[in-house]
């Protein structure tokens, strides 16, 4: 009878340490996935995106740099751009990474009165 009830309560004791260790383990896992869904997948998503838009860019469009340069893509080899900056024609190159965003497209030009 003893033997049994021993044999009972070392698995009980069993039992609980490994309910101490779940436990104890638990935030940690928690806190992992927290940090998954609101950091690590919303930049994922972002970086996606601007990956995206930089490989949309064609001839013609209309860019700004992360160096505040804004012009208009004149030629596309592999990863290098041309982009004319100015009225008077000025042609920088430029790498692919180093686009910001496209511009918006130009609303239809209104002339002032003259007066």
């Amino acid at each position: 009878m003893n033997m049994i009830r021993l044999a009972a309560e070392g698995m009980a004791m069993d039992g609980s340490a490994y309910m101490q260790t779940i436990m104890g383990i638990l935030p940690l896992v928690l806190m992992v996935a927290l940090l998954y869904f609101f950091m690590i997948r919303p930049q994922k998503k972002r970086d996606k995106e601007e990956r995206e838009m930089r490989n949309s860019i064609q001839v013609g469009d209309e860019i700004s740099t992360i160096g505040g340069f804004i012009g208009k893509v004149v030629s596309i080899k592999d990863d290098v751009l041309t982009i004319e900056t100015s009225s008077d024609r000025t042609k920088l190159r430029i790498y692919r990474w180093a686009i910001r965003g496209k511009e918006a497209e130009p609303a239809e030009k209104v002339e002032a009165p003259k007066g």
